[in-house]
């Protein structure tokens, strides 16, 4: 049993197995947007819980095809559903519950530290859907996406990130450090990584920030962007669009990247990138979303111990 909670958390050769099974499944696998299950159905009998606390589009809908294309039954919950920590009942024993009546859980949380307690409590595989300071299925599936794309190893090209820190970035400097690739950071000097961060990148040679997006995205092989203002992000907002106004994302500025750079952007989408990027033919992110359940069915079963 293994939980999945951070990529920094994971060996980089298990981050390998996973991207190499998550091939071998979507080649093997003609019929993309089916629930029928995989042939050998590995989670057969398994049942698995999602709960929510925030919003969720593409992590819910490709968690629920990845489990039933692997043979398993999937059940959504809630978080006022249940007591989680509130009413009486310690988080620890909600844990325990959980893990006496179902084979899996996974959580996407507005708290990191229900993360961790639930880590420490539960004795079934667990997995972070998202948290504040983490986005590690996403980031795990975009690795995937580029080396899909690009028919290379991500540790020959040039990643640019434009845009606020959250927890998507996080994720992608931790996959930087695993898989020794370049990162161009670009944004504004007050919106840099916390020092929990910057404190590992001042050891790594493969990672810089930029004020400039210009030279952030210079020679870029993959341009990542996200919403300037998160969901529930508390901050001014206006001073903050004016901040990051820079840093949107137009043809203009997707020139000083390699002719050939393609676009990445986990969605939903704000005003960081102009129409004519996001739906252009540079922009890949519907094969990005889709590739979200591929590579979450080999996340799951390396929870599981049943990686091929």
């Amino acid at each position: 049993m293994k939980n999945f909670i951070n990529i920094s958390d994971i060996p980089a050769k298990d981050l390998r197995k996973i991207l190499k099974d998550a091939k071998t499944r979507k080649n093997n696998r003609k019929n993309f947007i089916t629930l029928k299950p995989d042939k050998s159905s590995p989670l057969k009998n398994k049942l698995l819980i999602q709960m929510y606390e925030k919003e969720s589009l593409r992590t819910r809908l490709s968690f629920l095809i990845a489990i039933k294309q692997l043979g398993g039954e999937v059940m959504n919950i809630r978080a006022n559903e249940l007591h989680l920590g509130k009413g009486g009942e310690r988080l620890s024993d909600t844990a325990k519950i959980l893990s006496t009546y179902c084979d899996g859980f996974m959580l996407r949380t507005d708290c990191d530290s229900k993360i961790f307690e639930f880590s420490k409590n539960l004795t079934i595989p667990f997995i972070n859907l998202l948290s504040p300071s983490s986005h590690p299925c996403q980031v795990l599936s975009d690795v995937f996406t580029i080396e899909e794309i690009k028919k290379k190893k991500i540790s020959k090209l040039k990643i640019s990130w434009i845009g606020d820190t959250n927890n998507v970035l996080n994720s992608l400097i931790s996959a930087a450090l695993k898989f020794k690739f370049n990162l161009n950071i670009g944004c504004p000097k007050k919106y840099r990584p916390s020092k929990m961060f910057t404190k590992k990148i001042r050891k790594e040679n493969k990672i810089f920030f930029f004020e400039s997006p210009k030279k952030a995205i210079l020679d870029a092989d993959v341009i990542f962007s996200d919403k300037f203002i998160s969901l529930n992000d508390k901050v001014n907002k206006l001073k903050k669009t004016r901040d990051f106004k820079s840093y949107k994302i137009n043809s203009k500025l997707i020139k000083y990247a390699k002719r050939n750079a393609i676009f990445l952007h986990c969605l939903p989408r704000g005003d960081e990138v102009s129409d004519d990027v996001f739906l252009g033919k540079q922009s890949h992110v519907w094969q990005q979303a889709m590739n979200r359940v591929h590579v979450q069915k080999s996340i799951l079963l390396y929870c599981f111990g049943k990686l091929r």
